[in-house]
């Protein structure tokens, strides 16, 4: 179908409000394939508005004898108001706004027609490639290999081609260790802890089911990672879910790992939400947001049934546990829930902001992000299908990624010199993964990325924030590299609503916010005044 079948009507006259603060537009409305634009006119000062519909959320219209108004509710919160001339007009340009926005084929989407000037298709796909992290790995310790058993995506179809494993494993023991796990997910090396010694080990759970079976290959490559750390170093394996949900898990044919088959591994259940009820709290957030005629006790009321904050707490208690354990106990950790692309991803992730202090570094969390949870088979695409506003009933919808983002926002806010980047890239990636030009958060796994060929066909995000002109927006100016673990408050008490997200469209700019373009301003100042000042030579007698 071409996308002129289903723009019924594609210009129209209009106001746009776009919120509070901001003034109103007035203009020419024109609808794309994949846009939406309001033209001001040749009088008017303010520049060409534009909105990209994969970014609509829910559509509401009203109509009145003459005109119409359409609210559009965006993946990113925001909430917009078109007020059309003409009844017919406005009513074809909300079912219009619906249909495109709600395409499912990848390949129509706008990142495989997006051609920005001063990027090249190719450039930055490179950047984070699994051999990339292991040569840091193989320059630690020589107990771990990369393997290729993937290559054509037949052992996992979510994990990539490459993955790091024991060395002692061979490919055959980790097929056979890829049909006892759900999905193919065997355990992978996610995170070598130089200091210790010990790993951080992912996987999904196993499918010993009501006969407790067992697998060799998979008790052999549990005996490997610890036989690969130092000399008698134990295990823990921290599952995300309840133990009573593991043993439901174990009647349809799922499971845990079992004490006599894994010697040295101990198990911890550390039940963290996700699915259905994970979302209902995002929803739930976001609709105490955007209330403002409630009263204080509503809103801390709200705020707190919502439990968006106490899956916060979960999250970063759960991470800093698989941390100490690696740093504190010298212990091996393997996380895994049932499918291990959701709440395993938060928490190795979080584990390794904790621990390493690379991944507090720009490119270093930028390559966390690819390699724990693009790479590692987050299903973006269902998990990002609607944000807070849809009308449509939950189906694999999950705000996952934004918790991990979320529980970023707070180590950088506990941690003010320790990021290297600041708020505005965590912004960015809650937009991007949720509605993006770019070619990165499409698809669920690699394997369909590649089907899609989504690495030849599409720019990549990287690629678009490591342009200069970007980086002031995401780098944190008051940086300064911390080599130790951060550990994290994770009390109530300690925690904050992350405003710069969740209240962003609503109300205006605080303090803090223009504080911080001082600080740059501050900072930039510095910097030309150090490179304009003369060298002092050393034999120069100095006041």
């Amino acid at each position: 179908m071409e996308f002129s079948d289903l723009i019924r009507t594609g210009r129209a006259q209009a106001k746009l409000l776009r919120g509070p603060e901001a003034p109103p537009l007035r203009g020419t409305l024109c609808l794309t394939g994949h846009h939406l634009l309001l033209s001001p006119g040749p009088q008017a000062t303010s520049e060409l508005w534009l909105l990209l519909l994969r970014s609509v959320d829910s559509i509401e219209k009203r109509v009145a004898s003459d005109s119409g108004t359409i609210t559009l509710r965006c993946k990113d919160l925001r909430v917009l108001q078109l007020e059309i001339e003409g009844v017919e007009a406005s009513l074809d340009i909300a079912r219009s706004i619906e249909a495109l926005s709600s395409l499912e084929s990848v390949i129509t989407s706008f990142p495989f027609f997006y051609r920005p000037k001063g990027l090249r298709l190719g450039d930055a796909w490179h950047f984070h490639p699994p051999e990339r992290y292991y040569k840091r790995v193989a320059r630690e310790t020589n107990a771990w290999r990369l393997s290729e058993v993937n290559e054509d995506f037949s052992v996992c179809p979510s994990y990539p081609r490459a993955v790091i494993v024991p060395r002692s494993v061979d490919d055959g023991a980790l097929a056979r260790s890829a049909r006892f796990r759900q999905g193919g997910r065997f355990p992978v090396l996610s995170y070598h802890h130089a200091p210790s010694g010990t790993v951080l080990v992912r996987s999904s759970q196993p499918l010993t089911g009501p006969q407790k079976r067992r697998c060799a290959e998979d008790e052999e490559l549990l005996r490997a990672v610890l036989a690969g750390a130092r000399p008698g170093a134990r295990g823990f394996i921290v599952d995300t879910r309840s133990s009573q949900a593991a043993k439901q898990a174990r009647m349809t044919g799922g499971g845990t790992e079992a004490k006599t088959a894994y010697p040295g591994w101990k198990r911890l259940h550390r039940p963290l939400e996700r699915g259905q009820p994970l979302q209902e709290s995002f929803v739930r957030l976001v609709e105490a947001c955007g209330d403002p005629q409630q009263s204080t006790d509503s809103w801390l009321c709200r705020l707190e049934g919502c439990c968006w904050l106490a899956h916060v707490k979960e999250a970063l208690s759960t991470a800093c546990l698989a941390a100490q354990g690696m740093e504190r106990e010298g212990a091996c950790i393997l996380v895994h829930g049932a499918e291990g692309t959701d709440s395993t991803l938060l928490v190795t992730s979080l584990a390794q902001l904790i621990l390493d202090p690379l991944s507090r570094t720009m490119a270093g969390f930028q390559e966390l992000v690819e390699r724990e949870w693009i790479q590692a088979g987050h299903p973006f695409q269902l998990r990002c299908a609607h944000s807070a506003f849809s009308h449509a009933r939950p189906k694999h919808e999950a705000p996952t990624f934004l918790l991990f983002l979320d529980c970023v926002w707070q180590l950088g806010r506990q941690f003010p010199l320790s990021l290297e980047f600041g708020e505005g890239l965590l912004l960015a990636l809650f937009e991007h993964a949720y509605a993006s030009p770019f070619g990165t958060f499409l698809c669920n796994s690699e394997k369909e990325r590649c089907l899609c060929e989504v690495r030849t066909r599409t720019h990549s995000l990287w690629s678009g924030l490591n342009q200069p002109k970007e980086q002031r927006k995401l780098r944190n100016p008051l940086y300064a590299p911390n080599p130790l673990a951060i550990w994290p408050s994770v009390e109530l008490q300690s925690l904050r609503l992350w405003q710069g997200l969740f209240l962003r469209w609503i109300r205006p700019p605080e303090p803090s916010e223009v504080a911080w373009e001082k600080v740059w301003q501050i900072v930039t100042d510095k910097e030309k005044t150090k490179l304009s000042q003369p060298t002092v030579s050393a034999s120069e007698p100095q006041l």
